[in-house]
Order: structure tokens, then C-alpha cells, then sequence
């Protein structure tokens, strides 16, 4: 696949969009990939084309943002510190998902995870949710690894996750998911995309899978 450059990147960030999950496996990714692989774009960075990523899920002492996303309920956040363990860079980042099915990120670039209790973070996290980090617990851990593709028109992006584990900092248990990938298409709006029919001819339907609630719920105490 070509590559593309984060800096060719740079015009679909997509802070703003909607969203579309799929889960499947590593066998069935190699499929979809041989069938659409002349239509995008591989993210590449200095010749890398796997990153790695590492996301600390924060919540209240009662999990609201968890049971508000268990009963499907909207509008709903998650607050998280991602960090791309490659570069060593971490944002605390707000995701919000609307009554629309649209998702909003917003993100303040800190310098590591213990930089979570600063000022500048409570007033980002006051300022969106009206608590502050004193509220708030690290919960779960989540580690994996992503590839993510452009379409040629670059409307869209496409990020592949596997290799997923997490780690409950509540009951410091562990789990990992084997061979599971997870498909996340994001768009701006509902352009039509490439990549859904072959989905559609490989069987692998749209499914809801949040990496937060899938941890929180198999390792409840």
C-alpha cells in the first residue's frame, strides 16, 4: 500500500465525526485488506507502519461514564490519557458522543500520565464536565496496536486495532483478546466509503465495542 506521512495527514483529523465499529479476526482482516488495498493510503512513520498505543481510562468512584455507556444512553463521555508509545507523546483527551451518533474529541497535550493532577488538566476537565481530577480514578489500562489507512479521496480514516489487552487497576487483574480486531471507520459525515461493501461481502457487520466497557466488564470485581 502507499504510504502516507502524518504530515499529509494533517487535513482529516476528524475531531468532529461520525463513527462506525466492526470486529472481526487477523484472518479475516488479511481478506478485507487484499480487496482494498489499492484504495488507501498506509499511515507511515519513518518507515513504521504499526504503532503503538497505550490509554489509561479514567472514571468517578460509582463508573457513571461506564454505566452511562452500558445503558446507551447519550449524550455520554469517556475521559482518557493516550499516549503513542513510539513517540512518547500523551494527551488527556475528552471523546463525547452526542444524541446525533456524532463524536467530538478534545485534547490537551500533558506530559505523562502523572501529569494528570495538574491545573491546567482540572480546568480542561472542569471546563467540559464540571468535575475535576479529584473526581476522578485511573480505572482501566488499555494497550494495543493500530495500523491506520487514508482513503485516496481522504474523507475518511480507518484505524485497525489488535494485539488488545487491558489491565484493571481495581482488582489488578489482567486479560488479552487474542486474535480480535477492531475496525473503526471515521468520517465527517456519510460519505460513501470503499471499504463498506467489501465489508458487507465479508459478512463483518457494524458492531458497538467500546475498549472502556469491554475491560470494565470482564474484570468487574
Amino acid at each position: 500500500m502507499e504510504p502516507i506521512t502524518l504530515e499529509q495527514m494533517s487535513s482529516i483529523r476528524l475531531m468532529n465525526r461520525t463513527d462506525m465499529k466492526f470486529v472481526t479476526n487477523k484472518s479475516m482482516l488479511v481478506q478485507l485488506l487484499n480487496a482494498v488495498g489499492n484504495l488507501y493510503y498506509v499511515q507511515d512513520i519513518d518507515g513504521k507502519r504499526i504503532s503503538n498505543y497505550r490509554t489509561v481510562y479514567f472514571d468517578t468512584p460509582d463508573h457513571h461514564f461506564y454505566m452511562i455507556h452500558h445503558n446507551g444512553k447519550s449524550p455520554r463521555q469517556k475521559v482518557r490519557i493516550r499516549t503513542y508509545l513510539d513517540s512518547d507523546i500523551s494527551f488527556l483527551e475528552i471523546k463525547d458522543k452526542n444524541n446525533h451518533g456524532r463524536t467530538q474529541k478534545e485534547r490537551v497535550k500533558i506530559k505523562n500520565l502523572d501529569s494528570f493532577a495538574c491545573n491546567e488538566c482540572d480546568d480542561f476537565i472542569r471546563g467540559a464536565l464540571n468535575i475535576g481530577f479529584d473526581d476522578l480514578s485511573p480505572v482501566i489500562e488499555n494497550l494495543f496496536q493500530r495500523v491506520t489507512l487514508v482513503n485516496y479521496g481522504k474523507t475518511e480514516r480507518l484505524t485497525i486495532d489488535f494485539n488488545v489487552a487491558f489491565k484493571n487497576f481495581e482488582t489488578q487483574k489482567s486479560a488479552e483478546t487474542g486474535d480480535l480486531v477492531i475496525i473503526e471507520l471515521k468520517r465527517s459525515g456519510h460519505e460513501a466509503s470503499p471499504i463498506l461493501s467489501e465489508l458487507r461481502t465479508l459478512r463483518i457487520k457494524p458492531f458497538g465495542f467500546s475498549k472502556y466497557c469491554i475491560g470494565i466488564f470482564s474484570k468487574c470485581p
